[in-house]
C-alpha cells in the first residue's frame, strides 16, 4: 500500500506548493482536488489544485513531470460534487465537469477519478436509485472509453441542516452499493473506502472489505469520534453533527490495526489517502501542517 495525502486540505496552496509539501513529508502519492475555479459550497470543496477545464498535452507533461521530480504519484483526481442535485441546472454544471475531470485523468495517465453519486435530498431511497438508473450509466461509459476508474466515496454528505433530510450521496451503505453494482456492472465503477463514515452510522466498518474487496479502487483514512452522551440527549434522528465529530486518524473511534489488517486480508496494495478535516486543527498554515504530521506518524504504524 502507498501512503498519501487528500489534498483538499491544503487550500491556498497552489499546485507546486501542494507538491512540495506533501514531498516534504515523505508522502508517496496525493490525490489531487479538482474542483471548478470559483467559490465552495462547503467545507474542504472548491479547493482546484489542478484546472482540468485547461488541461493541455502540454499542462499534462508539465505536471507529471513536476511529481516525478518531487518522486510523487497522483493517486486520483478528486471531484465531489451532486451528480443527481436536484436544482437541474446545477446537476448539468456537475455532472459536466465531472467529465472533464475523467478526461483529464485519461490524458495524466492516472486513470482513477475519486466523487460522489450524488443525491436528490428530497426524494426518497428507490426514487434516487431510479434517478441514478438515468442519470450514470452514461458517466461510466465516459470513464470506461477512456479506461478511468470511478472511485465513490461511501459517505452520505448528510452532516446539518443544509443536507437535511436526505444528505447528498446515495453511495452510503453494503445494501444499497449491491443494487448500484448489480445496475451498472462495470469493472470500471467501484469504492472510495472511507471507514469513519460507518462508525457514526454505528455499523461494521471491516465486514464489508470481505464482500467488495474486488471493487476497492481507493482508499481514504480518516477518523470518527462519536460522542456517546450526546448520542443518548439527541438520539439517532439528530443532524449527526450534533453527536460526532471528524478527527485525525488515531483521535476517533476506528480502530487502525483492524482495518489496515483486513485491507492487508484481501490483498489491497493499492493507494491509501489521510484525508484531514478536523476543525481542532484548522486556525492556521502550521496547524494544518501539524495535523498532516501527526496523521502520518500514527499511522506509519500500520503502513510503509
Amino acid at each position: 500500500m502507498k501512503l498519501g495525502l487528500v489534498s483538499a486540505i491544503l487550500d491556498g496552496w497552489n499546485f507546486e506548493e501542494m507538491i512540495d509539501t506533501v514531498s516534504e513529508m515523505g508522502f508517496a502519492c496525493v490525490e489531487v482536488a479538482c474542483w471548478p475555479q470559483g467559490k465552495a459550497e462547503r467545507r474542504y470543496a472548491g479547493v482546484s489544485h489542478i484546472d482540468v477545464s485547461e488541461m493541455t498535452d502540454e499542462k499534462a507533461a508539465y505536471i507529471l513531470d513536476y511529481c516525478k521530480q518531487k518522486n510523487v504519484e497522483i493517486s486520483a483526481l478528486a471531484f465531489y460534487p451532486n451528480t443527481m442535485d436536484g436544482n437541474l441546472k446545477k446537476r448539468q454544471e456537475n455532472i459536466a465537469h465531472l467529465k472533464k475531470v475523467i478526461e483529464a485523468s485519461a490524458r495524466l495517465g492516472v486513470n482513477m477519478v475519486t466523487t460522489f453519486i450524488g443525491r436528490d435530498s428530497e426524494k426518497s431511497v428507490e426514487e434516487n436509485i431510479e434517478l441514478f438508473r438515468e442519470i450514470w450509466p452514461p458517466i461510466i461509459a465516459c470513464a470506461e472509453e477512456r479506461k478511468v476508474k470511478i472511485a465513490i466515496e461511501n459517505c452520505p454528505m448528510l452532516f446539518g441542516r443544509d443536507q437535511w433530510p436526505g444528505g447528498q450521496n446515495l453511495m452510503t451503505t453494503p445494501v444499497i452499493w449491491r443494487k448500484l453494482f448489480g445496475i451498472i456492472d462495470s469493472e470500471y465503477f467501484g469504492l472510495n473506502y472511507d471507514p469513519s463514515h460507518f462508525i457514526w452510522q454505528q455499523m461494521d466498518y471491516i465486514k464489508p472489505l470481505y464482500e467488495f474487496k474486488n471493487k476497492i479502487f481507493h482508499v481514504h483514512y480518516k477518523d470518527i469520534k462519536l460522542y456517546r452522551d450526546r448520542l443518548e440527549e439527541c438520539g439517532v434522528m439528530a443532524y449527526p453533527l450534533d453527536y460526532m465529530s471528524p478527527k485525525l486518524p488515531g483521535f476517533g473511534d476506528v480502530n487502525w490495526g483492524y482495518y489496515v489488517s483486513a485491507l492487508t486480508d484481501i490483498g489491497y496494495e493499492g493507494y491509501t489517502c489521510i484525508e484531514v478535516e478536523d476543525k481542532a486543527f484548522e486556525g492556521s498554515r502550521e496547524r494544518v501542517l501539524d495535523s498532516i504530521r501527526l496523521s502520518k506518524r500514527y499511522l506509519e504504524q500500520f503502513v510503509i
